[in-house]
C-alpha cells in the first residue's frame, strides 16, 4: 500500500529516542523527510546520521518546554525541505512518582514538557499547514486508566488528549486532521526503565504480558508503522482518532 509519504515533510519531537525515533524512521523509509528534536547534541546528531543524513532528516536541539523550539522546528523545515506538511509530537514521560511524593517544582515542569509544550507548538504548526497537513500526539494509555506510581502521566496525559480532540473540531473545517496515538507496553527503554522501578523488572514485565492479549510487548517498529499511517494522506479521512497500539490491552469499546 503506498501511503502517500514521498517527499512530505514532518516535524517529530523526541524524535532520537524511543517512540518518536521508530516513528521518525518509519516516515523516512516510506520516502518522507523528517525535522527530529531532541535535548541532547549527540544524541540528535546520532539520529540525523541514521536517518539518512541532511538529504532526509534534519536533527534540531530542542526541549519541548522552550517557548522558543517551535519557531526553531518549523524554521528547521522551511529551510531545509521547503514545506511542512505535519508535526508528530512525542515527550519522554514524566517522571514516576505518587502524588504524596511530587512537589510543586516537579508539577510544573512535567506541565511546561508534557502538556503547554505540546499545545504550544502543535498552535505554531497549525498556523503553517494548509488542507491535508496533520498534527499527531503521542500520549499513553493513563488517557483510559490512571497507572499506578505515574500521577504526573495520570495527571495529564488524559489532558492532552482532550486537547487534541477538541483541535480536531476546530481545525477540520481547514482539512487539517488531529490524531492521537496510545501506546501501552511497548519495547523501549522508558517501559524498561519503570519496569526496573518496581524493583523486580522481571516480574513486572510477566504480570504487563499476562494483560495483554497478544501476550509480548510490542516493538518500537509496530508503533512506528502505526503512526506514518496516521500520519499520512492515506488516513485522510481520519481526525480526532485515538488509536491505541496496544496488543489489545484495552478492551472497551
Amino acid at each position: 500500500m503506498d501511503l502517500g509519504l514521498k517527499d512530505r515533510v514532518y516535524i517529530v519531537t523526541g524524535g532520537t529516542r524511543g517512540l518518536g525515533r521508530a516513528a521518525a524512521r518509519e516516515l523516512v523509509a516510506d520516502g518522507a523527510r523528517v525535522v527530529v528534536s531532541g535535548r541532547g547534541e549527540k544524541s540528535v546528531a546520532a539520529a540525523e546520521a541514521e536517518l539518512g543524513g541532511r538529504g532526509q532528516a534534519v536533527g534540531v536541539v530542542a526541549d519541548n518546554a522552550d517557548p522558543a523550539a517551535p519557531d526553531r522546528l518549523i524554521g528547521a523545515a522551511r529551510d531545509a525541505f521547503r514545506r511542512l506538511d505535519g508535526v508528530l509530537i512525542s515527550v519522554g514521560g514524566p517522571p514516576p512518582g505518587t502524588s504524596d511524593t511530587i512537589d510543586d517544582d516537579l508539577w510544573r515542569a512535567a506541565f511546561e514538557s508534557v502538556f503547554l509544550g505540546a499545545v504550544r507548538l502543535s498552535r505554531a504548526v497549525a498556523a503553517e499547514l494548509d488542507g491535508g497537513g496533520v498534527i499527531g500526539f503521542v500520549l499513553s494509555s493513563s488517557v483510559y486508566e490512571p497507572i499506578p506510581g505515574l500521577a504526573l502521566s495520570n495527571a495529564f496525559r488524559p489532558g492532552l488528549a482532550g486537547y487534541a480532540k477538541n483541535l480536531a473540531n476546530e481545525l477540520g473545517p481547514r482539512g487539517i486532521r488531529v490524531v492521537g496515538l496510545v501506546p501501552a507496553h511497548i519495547e523501549t527503554d522508558r517501559v524498561r526503565e519503570l519496569d526496573a522501578h518496581t524493583g523486580h523488572a522481571d516480574a513486572a514485565r510477566a504480570r504487563a504480558t499476562a494483560g495483554v492479549p497478544l501476550r509480548r510487548y510490542g516493538t518500537p517498529e509496530e508503533f512506528g508503522r502505526s503512526a506514518a499511517f496516521l500520519l499520512s494522506p492515506a488516513a485522510s479521512y481520519l481526525t480526532g482518532v485515538m488509536l491505541s497500539v496496544d496488543g489489545g490491552v484495552r478492551r472497551s469499546f
